[in-house]
């Protein structure tokens, strides 16, 4: 279930109109126009929900001739309908450089079934070291049992990345900023190196999406995010996708095929509907995020803020270089304390809740200790003291400011209690 994007398509009264015009449309235009084709909505506003596992063919010699397998062809129900092609296409759209969007039942389908497709038996993946949990225990467990073998790298250190390029890798698998530890690595510096030894370049963009890091524009040879984050919004769906070029999009879309992934029409129009207000809602989150941020910067149980978003945080300069945006996702490392006390402050948090996700309207706050999960980056981080190692990751939504760091103050005070 993937869109390729197409020189042309009909406007409101169904007239084969020129594209061009569309592509020059800024980002705010395009996620509310995206996906939305005559014949795909009709007279509505939205692409309807079209639920159906058997599309029918007219005729025996229609069934013969076949469907070319590219979107906005039925052929059946796995290859989707107008409602996931919609998405796709609204996706595609955002993500300048893109030949085409694939959609996946969850993020982690997404990064599962993109390293599959450009992986084989004897290849070896580079794996930056501050990944999200589950992308290691993809290269670690289905990955290491086809027979690719993996190495985790610090993506901080390009002179040993280029040493490891020489030893000969496949792939390279960039997450920036870093899954809880927020290092935010040169991306355009990494992919020039592994592009110069033949290696194909993927990302997790699910912290900035398209929005805040154009991936393909700078080195990224596939650009991966978990559509349950920002896209959806609401934490009401699971999704995850993947863009390319034309030189990878085929080769994803099969692969996804395949494997028989698949999205469902209801949660692709609960994701297509989150995508229009997503631009407005990660510039709320990012600046309530920054207003926090700040604020804990000036507390003394806070060793250190993780948020490259502010000045003076590590990661800071590269993010201003490169980024145009950010979200609500940052850390901090908690000064002098044990996780009894670290148990305390998150109990006693009561518009933050505890769970794993975040990109959501809600704030949530999670503990981690990633030393389990890391084999290069050292932790704590530079100028923290070696025994403050409790950390807290923090996924700031659209409440008051003020009403989460009255919140956030509370539950300090329940800490030292």
């Amino acid at each position: 279930m993937g869109c390729r994007s197409r020189p042309s398509q009909t406007d409101r009264t169904g007239t084969l109109t020129d594209d061009s015009n569309r592509t020059k449309h800024r980002t705010a235009t395009r996620l509310v126009e995206g996906g939305r084709r005559s014949e795909w909505t009709g007279a509505v506003v939205n692409p309807p929900v079209w639920r159906g596992s058997t599309h029918l063919y007219e005729s025996h010699a229609d069934l013969l001739t076949g469907k070319p397998n590219a979107d906005g062809h039925f052929h059946y129900g796995r290859r989707g309908g107008p409602t996931q092609w919609a998405l796709a296409e609204a996706l595609t759209e955002i993500e300048p450089g893109s030949a085409g969007t694939m959609l996946y039942p969850s993020g982690t389908a997404a990064l599962f079934s993109t390293l599959a497709a450009v992986l084989k038996s004897g290849d070896r993946l580079a794996l930056s070291d501050n990944a999200y949990e589950p992308t290691r225990q993809i290269a670690f467990g289905p990955l290491a049992q086809m027979g690719v073998e993996t190495m985790t790298f610090d993506p901080l250190d390009l002179d040993r990345f280029e040493d490891l390029c020489r030893s000969g890798i496949a792939a390279v698998m960039l997450e920036s900023p870093g899954s809880q530890t927020m290092e935010v690595c040169d991306v355009p510096a990494l992919a020039k190196i592994a592009h110069a030894h033949d290696a194909v370049v993927l990302l997790d963009n699910t912290w900035a999406s398209p929005l805040g890091f154009a991936a393909l524009e700078n080195g990224v040879d596939i650009t991966i995010m978990s559509l349950t984050k920002h896209v959806g919004g609401h934490s009401d769906l699971l999704m995850g996708s993947a863009a390319a070029g034309q030189q990878y999009y085929r080769a994803i879309r099969l692969a996804a095929q395949v494997q028989g992934q698949h999205v469902s029409p209801d949660d692709a129009a609960l994701a297509h509907r989150g995508l229009r207000t997503m631009q407005m809602r990660l510039a709320q989150s990012t600046a309530n995020a920054l207003a926090l941020a700040q604020w804990l910067e000036s507390r003394a149980e806070v060793a250190q803020v993780l948020c490259p978003m502010l000045p003076g945080s590590p990661g800071h300069e590269l993010w201003k270089r490169d980024f145009t945006g950010g979200c609500g996702l940052f850390s901090v490392v908690l000064k002098d304390a044990d996780k009894a006390a670290r148990g305390r402050f998150l109990d006693a948090l009561d518009l933050f809740g505890m769970g794993y996700s975040w990109g959501g309207f809600e704030s949530l706050a999670i503990p981690f200790d990633p030393e389990r999960i890391r084999d290069r980056i050292a932790w704590p981080p530079a100028g923290c003291d070696p025994e403050d190692r409790l950390g807290v990751r923090f996924s700031v939504g659209l409440e008051d400011t003020e009403d989460l760091i009255e919140d956030l103050e509370q539950a300090f005070a329940a800490m030292h209690a």
